[in-house]
This record gives C-alpha cells, sequence and structure tokens, in this order.
C-alpha cells in the first residue's frame, strides 16, 4: 500500500503548548516531499514517520469506551433490501452501517459528484405514514422536522417510532428535529383550512369564534389582539399568504375584509403592519418560550430528539438559558438550533449565532417582520457568518411553495434554490410541501436534482470560497481547526476522492465541513445520535462503526468494509484524519495521505 503519514505531535501538559498553524501548506507533489509550513508561534519539530508507529499508538483523542461486545449485527427485515443492513468482517467483527440511499448516490455518481446539501422535511398529515417516510428517505431526506404547532405529543411520538424504525431497518441515519411553536400571535385550531377571496369579510376574535352570527369568525390566540391593532391597519396571515385589512373594532372582535386572497391554514401565525412598519405594541413583550413550549421540551428530552428549533428568537439569553436546561435534564446531547425569523432578532443574529448550536432562516415569517426586499441580503449575511463561525444553517420556507398543489415548480423557485446553494447553506428545509403538500415525494426529487448540478457547477467555477476565521478558544482546539483546514487543501490540491474522519463527537468533522473541501466528508463514529447530528452537515456522510481501541485497525477495517460495498476502489487516494491519545497523556495528530489497498 501507498501510505504516508504527515503527523504533528503537540503535548497537553501544559495549557500554553506550541500550535503549528498548517493552514499554508501550498502544494504537496505526489510523495510530499516538499511540504511547506507558516508557523504562528513555535512548534514542536513535525516528522515524516512510517505506519509501523502509527500502530504502536492505543488510545484516542477522545476517551475510549469500553466495546459493546453484545453489539448484534441489523438483521435484514421482511421486504428490506439486503443491501441496506449493516455488514462485518467475519461474523464477529466489527459492523459499520451505511445509509443504502448514500451507498447508491455514492455508486452510481462518484465521490464528487455525490450531494453535499442536506434537505430537512417537515412531517404532517401527507407524510407521516410509514410508506411515505420510507419514500422520503429512500429520496434523499436527511432530517425529519415535528412542527409542534400541530399535533398532540402521542401524534409526535408515533411519527419519531417510526423514523427510528426506518433508521434501525435499513441503516438510515435520519435525524429528528422539534420544532416549538413559539408565543407569538397565531390563529387557533382550524378544522380545515379555509379558503379567503378578495373583498370576503371576517372576523378575528379573542373570544370562541362559533359565536359569531352572519360572518366567518377566526379565533386568535393572543387576548391583547384587539388592543394592539387599529382601525386600518394590515394582518398578514402565514407570513403573507393572506392580507387582511381592518375595518372595524367592536369589543373583542375585529372586523376584517381580504386585500390578498390565499388560503388560511390552522395555527396560522399573524403579524400586524400599520403604514408598511411592523406594529410592535403589547405583543413584543410575549416571551419567546411559553409554557407550552416547555412541555413540548420536556417531551423532546423523553423521545431524545436529535434538535430542538427554537421559534421567534429575540437574543442568545434564550439559547443560553436553554441549554442550561437541557444539560441538567438530558443525558444526550441535543444540540438548539435558532430560528431567525423576527424583527427583533436581526440585530442581534451574530450574538444569536455564536450562543446556538445551528441557525434556521425562516424566511416566511421573516419577511413579513421587515421588508421583503431586506430578506435577500439577509439571507446571503447569516449563511456567511455562520459558515465563519462553523454553525450549520438552515433555509426554509416557500422554497416550493407552489408544489402543495402542482406536481412541478416554478422556474423561480428553481433559481430561488440554487442561489441557496451557491450560498454554501447546509441543508434546504421543505415545510408545507412534505407536511400538507399534493406531492412532498417529488418535492424531496427537486431539491436533490437541484442541488446536485449546482454544486457540480460550484466546484467547476470555485464559486462561493470565503475567507474563515480563526474559531477555536485554546491552543489545543486551535490544532484540529488547522489541521482539518490543511487535510481540506491537501485533499483538494491532491484530488482526493474522500476526506475520513474518525470521531465520537462530531467535532473534527464540523471542522472539515466548514472548510467546504471538493470531496466528500465520510465521518465515521459509534455513537448513532452523533450519526444522526453528523447529518445536518454540509458534505458529511455519516457512518456508525465499532471502533478498535487502536486507530490504524480502525482504517484497515473502513477499506474492508467500504470495498465489499464497492464504495471505493483499490488506488483510490483517500485523506485520513485522526488525533490520538496515547498513555502518556500527549497527542499525535496526524493526516494521512493513502491509497485504497
Amino acid at each position: 500500500m501507498d501510505a504516508m503519514l504527515l503527523q504533528g505531535k503537540v503535548l497537553m501538559a501544559h495549557s500554553t503548548c506550541p500550535v503549528a498553524d498548517l493552514r499554508q501548506v501550498a502544494r504537496l507533489p505526489h510523495r510530499c516531499r516538499n511540504v511547506r509550513r507558516s508557523l504562528s508561534v513555535s512548534a514542536q519539530a513535525a516528522s515524516v514517520t512510517s505506519r509501523q508507529k502509527a500502530d504502536t499508538e492505543t488510545a484516542k483523542a477522545e476517551p475510549t469506551p469500553s466495546l459493546d461486545t453484545t453489539h448484534v449485527p441489523i438483521k435484514t427485515g421482511k421486504g428490506t433490501d439486503p443491501d441496506h443492513v449493516a455488514e462485518g468482517v467475519g461474523s464477529s467483527g466489527p459492523n459499520i452501517e451505511v445509509d443504502s440511499v448514500l451507498a447508491k448516490e455514492l455508486s452510481e455518481n462518484g465521490f464528487r459528484s455525490t450531494r453535499r446539501t442536506k434537505i430537512i422535511c417537515t412531517i404532517g398529515p401527507k407524510s407521516s405514514s410509514e410508506e411515505m417516510l420510507a419514500t422520503l428517505a429512500a429520496g434523499g431526506m436527511n432530517c425529519a422536522r415535528l412542527n409542534m404547532s400541530h399535533g398532540d405529543h402521542e401524534w409526535h411520538k408515533t411519527v419519531i417510532n417510526r423514523i427510528r424504525k426506518l433508521n434501525k431497518d435499513n441503516g438510515y441515519s435520519v435525524a429528528i428535529m422539534m420544532d416549538t411553536e413559539g408565543s407569538e400571535v397565531h390563529l387557533n385550531e382550524l378544522k380545515q383550512p379555509q379558503k379567503a377571496e378578495a373583498g370576503e369579510e371576517f372576523v378575528l376574535t379573542i373570544r370562541n369564534p362559533a359565536v359569531i352570527e352572519g360572518k366567518k369568525g377566526l379565533g386568535v390566540s393572543y387576548e391583547a389582539f384587539v388592543d394592539d391593532v387599529q382601525v386600518g391597519d394590515h394582518v398578514v396571515v402565514d407570513g403573507g399568504m393572506v392580507t387582511l385589512d381592518i375595518l372595524e373594532k367592536a369589543g373583542p372582535d375585529v372586523r376584517c375584509q381580504v386585500a390578498d386572497p390565499g388560503i388560511i391554514l390552522s395555527r396560522a401565525n399573524l403579524t400586524f403592519r400599520r403604514n408598511g412598519s411592523i406594529v410592535r405594541a403589547r405583543n413584543s413583550m410575549l416571551p419567546v418560550l411559553s409554557s407550552k413550549d416547555w412541555l413540548d421540551i420536556d417531551f423532546a428530552i423523553q423521545m431524545g430528539v436529535d434538535f430542538i428549533a427554537v421559534s421567534f428568537v429575540k437574543t442568545a439569553d434564550v439559547i443560553n438559558n436553554l441549554k442550561s436546561y437541557l444539560s441538567s435534564r438530558s443525558s444526550k446531547v441535543i444540540e438548539i438550533v435558532a430560528k431567525i425569523e423576527s424583527h427583533d432578532s436581526v440585530p442581534n443574529a451574530q450574538d444569536i449565532i455564536e450562543a446556538s448550536d445551528a441557525v434556521m432562516i425562516a424566511r416566511g415569517d421573516l419577511g413579513a417582520q421587515i421588508p421583503l426586499e431586506d430578506v435577500p441580503s439577509v439571507q446571503k449575511e447569516i449563511v456567511m457568518r455562520c459558515r465563519q463561525q462553523g454553525k450549520p444553517v438552515i433555509v426554509a420556507s416557500h422554497l416550493l411553495q407552489s408544489m402543495i398543489e402542482y406536481p412541478t415548480p416554478t422556474r423561480a423557485e428553481v433559481a430561488d434554490i440554487s442561489d441557496v446553494v451557491r450560498q454554501r447553506a447546509d441543508a434546504l428545509m421543505l415545510s408545507g410541501e412534505s407536511a400538507a403538500g399534493a406531492y412532498p415525494d417529488k418535492a424531496v426529487a427537486v431539491l436533490r436534482a437541484v442541488s446536485g448540478r449546482i454544486e457540480e457547477w460550484c466546484r467547476q467555477e470555485k464559486y462561493g470560497q470565503i475567507v474563515l476565521p480563526n474559531l477555536a478558544p485554546n491552543a489545543d482546539g486551535r490544532v484540529s481547526e488547522e489541521l482539518c483546514a490543511s487535510a481540506s487543501v491537501m485533499a483538494n490540491a491532491l484530488g482526493a476522492s474522500a476526506i475520513f474522519v474518525y470521531t465520537r463527537r462530531g467535532y473534527m468533522a464540523n471542522f472539515l465541513s466548514r472548510c467546504r473541501p471538493v470531496c466528500p466528508i465520510f465521518a465515521f463514529t459509534d455513537q448513532q445520535d452523533v450519526r444522526q447530528r453528523m447529518n445536518l452537515r454540509w458534505g458529511v456522510m455519516p457512518f456508525r462503526l465499532d471502533f478498535s481501541a487502536n486507530p490504524e485497525e480502525n482504517v484497515d477495517t473502513t477499506f474492508k468494509l467500504l470495498k465489499r460495498r464497492d464504495l471505493v476502489k483499490e488506488g483510490e487516494l483517500v485523506i485520513v484524519v485522526s488525533d490520538i491519545r496515547p498513555d502518556d497523556q500527549s497527542v499525535v495528530r496526524s493526516v494521512q495521505i493513502r491509497r485504497v489497498p
């Protein structure tokens, strides 16, 4: 095997450990004879060593738990394709769980043409069945979103169990995101969507709408609604799906006329505008997390979801508070997704990004609270800041709004998706398209096809490259950051087929994703929940692997298992990123340039 090992040792005995800045590796000839480094501070000399030295290392940088010897390979169930199940080397060897959809994409498209942008689907009445969930997962769904504005806990529990069964039976890594309702003003529950015709009158009321005679009544969740609005104001429903003009106030009722017709959905969000500006009265004092939200968060902890999305975030304080709450009550890591969708969140965006684990740009509600013409620039700014901070960023709302009713998108929607992909956002999210639309599977297929094609164009044109600042707060973290940056530079310069990274927390995979390398990132972990969280990161293809205590054995095992699935071929060049902790507590971090044996 043609294998070379570029290693740097960093002692961790003192907090002032030296750091090697490897970002300036300019060129790497085939045999890596000339490697130029620019040192940011004094660093220990790096040396080229043999694979035999790597074989002597016996522990990883992250604590090594005892291996689960009782693990049983996933069985092939009724109606399950044998290619979906985990494989091992021999009857008692380590197992690797490979997503069959990913395996198919890799086999059909090759490493460099496999889709990097992730797809999130909101699950609703049209997509909650076992059959449709399986179809969406097979079509490319990486994460399922549960909107707590709709359905009760029992319904959501059923959906979560179906997704977990799907993961178990097919080796998938579909993550689960619970999205809080938030305390912004919204309509009460409707038995069915109502069509609003131009000129038609409705009565918005804080009492039971059933007592209203002669006109259509709609209940409003916010008791101070009548006090906040005035005659002549506009009520924007669901981010602009319908607009109502206020004609009259009468006690608890507000009589309105439809200015912009459309469909009024159950529990649709309401915003108020006066003279072209949003009305921020008593409604601006509502808490970000309501009492219902806290009950939903407790439910999310109980069910062990992967992400909790917080609606209508105003400042970073609510994110920090929720993180403290989760750390004290959840034994599992649950990442927090901050939703940028309110007027108050935009000026505080930087602090919110730094406090959160990921960010969602919810353009529907955001566009109802800030001028429409500002939405594209705000979106681009937040995507860029998230990339710089190494935080996954999701772009949501109205991506394929027409496909709620029609089987094909508009050309403008395709252009919008293309622009999001060119900005290198981590994920695209479907809302009503997959929850209540007539064609959820076709909507996923459109996202998958468009993102794959535009990613190919970006690689050809080298579009979307930005300067990435240093993030790590200490010297040890800086080493990991620079190591991943160098691995990305090497992979691009050498035309590597993939980057392999071995991780228990997903930390190094996140750094690699931030660099947006040309080749895909194969991230191997022995934790299923880490695998599911990594499935939201741009370009990361997560696998579950039973780790050995010997890091070199992990690499060899990976090659064997992936070769058996025809996911790698003999002679292909890959970059292997690892960091290991021997008994003397020093850290040996390495970038290995390997050819598949």
